[in-house]
């Protein structure tokens, strides 16, 4: 069985919760690191109309009034079966953006499986993959 998350080591945790990475299509996690240095959660409550976790854990939300897709990818190498999962998830926040719900997608810090999923999504939308890593990294972090 897969562990769903690494640990990532000399990696700092996000500053921020979350990012807009598009219009309407926000990167995150399900932690982030406060001005000490200390790891501290970051809770979705209704700030999103969808939210998309790769990562769960318990009371982190969303709210109530979010619809909630989750989808366990573990932090491990892409086989075949995750990387459809990956592109159906792109694909149901394409389908979010061209409709209007604001999307958050997040795994545990909002870097890599999250980064994943919102790259593909904007290749979907037309962005060349070189573009769209630029901008997850430009927007999220490094």
């Amino acid at each position: 069985m897969d562990k769903t998350r690494r640990r990532d080591r000399d990696v700092p945790g996000p500053s921020s919760p979350w990012d807009e990475i598009a219009p309407g299509l926000w990167m995150g996690g399900h932690y982030r690191t406060d001005p000490a240095g200390e790891l501290r959660p970051a809770v979705v409550e209704d700030e999103f109309d969808l939210v998309i976790s790769l990562f769960t854990r318990a009371g982190h939300g969303p709210g109530p009034r979010a619809e909630h897709v989750v989808a366990d990818i573990p932090d491990a190498e892409l086989t075949a079966d995750r990387l459809l999962t990956v592109q159906r998830l792109a694909g149901a926040a394409g389908l979010a953006l061209d409709t209007g719900p604001t999307t958050l997608v997040r795994c545990h810090s909002g870097y890599k499986r999250s980064g994943l999923v919102v790259a593909q999504c904007l290749v979907d939308r037309g962005l060349t993959p070189a573009e769209a890593i630029a901008r997850v990294r430009r927007r999220r972090s490094p």
